[in-house]
């Protein structure tokens, strides 16, 4: 072969993966963008329960500015449901910044709201949330301020506060994480929640074959709590191999779900988000 011969197929290969390199990143950043586009329309989603569980994945999203945005517009949402949602994810994102706008929501008038705002202060070591569990252990204010009568009634029975904890995940059980359909689906079918909750656990196995396994629970389980939890097993995993296994789910029937594969896509494309885990606590469920 003339030297000439092979300069022209060294160029040609070079060429090749040039274009497959580039090729492969304008369709990883289209589908970043899909999965954005899918959540921004979730937290605008005209359906309560669509609006909450957006919210709530945002969770999945340290680091990512535009995910503090969303939960925090979502303080100011007219539904309790929402609110929490919004809450419960600032929280996990150990959003700071907005621990005044928390602050206002600790003299909302839901119960559930107080409640996921003093969980989230708590997340963000900020002090005043345990004057909100001093209150609901001893039935009595701290300080000037405290909860509304409402509140207290609600707050002092103990079937109430777990079932609270249960529909906002906000830590009292658990799976408390799984959203507020979970009560509702229970009914429907008793093991779902303990399934899902199974399914959190796994996402901290050293096992690299769990991962095919909770993909493939992600795609085929019945139970779409279940199947949310498998995919917030996958994002907090942290293998950005998964992203293509993934992305199909992204067209799921189930809006819950095809809101959490999102936001597990924009998490394991950007693996910064490790190192900012590995710093931050644990949660509480």
């Amino acid at each position: 072969m003339s030297g000439y011969k092979c300069k022209f197929l060294a160029l040609l290969w070079a060429v090749c993966s040039i274009a497959t390199l580039t090729a492969h990143a304008v369709s990883k950043a289209s589908l970043k963008e899909q999965a954005w586009d899918l959540l921004r329309a979730g937290v605008d989603d005209e359906k309560v329960p669509h609006r909450a569980t957006a919210v709530r994945v945002l969770s999945l999203l340290p680091g990512e500015a535009e995910a503090r945005t969303l939960a925090a517009k979502a303080l100011q949402d007219q539904k309790p449901e929402v609110r929490a949602a919004g809450a419960w994810a600032l929280g996990q994102l150990r959003a700071t910044s907005t621990i005044p706008q928390l602050k206002k929501l600790l003299a909302d008038k839901e119960p559930s709201v107080v409640l996921a705002v003093a969980n989230a202060l708590l997340q963000m070591k900020e002090k005043s949330a345990y004057d909100v569990y001093y209150e609901i252990l001893t039935g009595q204010r701290k300080g000037s301020k405290g909860l509304v009568q409402e509140q207290m009634d609600t707050l002092k029975d103990p079937k109430k506060i777990a079932m609270l904890g249960f529909e906002e995940g906000i830590g009292f059980i658990p799976f408390a994480g799984l959203g507020y359909t979970a009560v509702k689906t229970l009914v429907k079918d008793d093991s779902s929640p303990v399934r899902a909750a199974a399914a959190k656990v796994l996402g901290d196995d050293p096992d690299p074959d769990i991962d095919n396994t909770l993909l493939d629970v992600a795609i085929n389980d019945k139970s779409e709590i279940v199947r949310v939890a498998a995919l917030e097993a996958i994002a907090r995993r942290n293998h950005p191999a998964m992203i293509g296994k993934v992305a199909p789910i992204l067209n799921d029937d189930s809006d819950p779900v095809k809101y959490t594969a999102a936001a597990a896509i924009l998490r394991l494309a950007n693996r910064k988000n490790v190192k900012a885990d590995k710093k931050s606590p644990a949660t509480s469920n």
